[in-house]
């Protein structure tokens, strides 16, 4: 029986050809202009894109700012094969597992996590490596899907069944009380109907 990492990682790879395009990624850009907003406004030189995919948001902060130290780490091939595609050598790309980051501690400035944060099966295990390689003073940027009560309870339910590696939609009590056992200023807002941004400072 395939882990919930080894799903996410399946459907990925099946998914990255055309994610920049089809529904599947519709949600993620969805966020990308909320993100590239957010991180327009904290001061910083190095980023690492937790779950990167197709990279795409690297390759717009890098449009805006071509001196940035960047990297990104996906456990999908499949979409870091398509990030390699558009983005140049200087973005430094990683086959790797969030829960066990390969940088050594107080690295970046920011890190942030663009709509893969509910897949993880143990986000208290990620956070740890967040804060691991921020830099003191560093900023975790994060934002995913949310749905109101009912509709997070139903799909919460269905998501124990998923083939996508899907894990759990949280609420704002939820996601304020994981990040706030590893950042303080944490901060959380509801985005559209279906989407959450939330920050922390090391």
């Amino acid at each position: 029986m395939k882990t919930i990492k080894e799903k996410s990682k399946t459907a990925f790879d099946q998914q990255a050809a055309t994610y920049d395009q089809d529904v599947k990624g519709q949600h993620a850009r969805s966020l990308y202009p909320i993100l590239l907003n957010k991180l327009s406004h904290i001061p910083f030189q190095s980023a690492l894109d937790l779950g990167c995919g197709t990279g795409e948001l690297l390759k717009r902060i890098l449009q805006a700012d071509s001196r940035k130290a960047l990297y990104g780490i996906d456990l999908s091939e499949g979409m870091l094969a398509v990030a390699k595609s558009k983005l140049p050598e200087q973005v430094k790309l990683f086959l790797g597992d969030s829960e066990l980051l390969p940088f050594p501690d107080g690295t970046f400035d920011v890190v942030y996590c663009n709509d893969s944060f509910h897949h993880y099966p143990a986000p208290q295990n990620v956070l740890r490596e967040v804060h691991r390689v921020l830099k003191s003073g560093g900023t975790f940027l994060l934002g995913d899907c949310w749905h109101p009560f009912v509709g997070r309870v139903i799909m919460n339910c269905f998501m124990r069944y998923s083939k996508e590696g899907d894990v759990k939609i949280y609420s704002e009590a939820e996601m304020v009380a994981l990040l706030s056992a590893y950042f303080h200023d944490v901060s959380w807002e509801q985005v559209g109907n279906t989407a959450c941004v939330a920050m922390g400072q090391k």
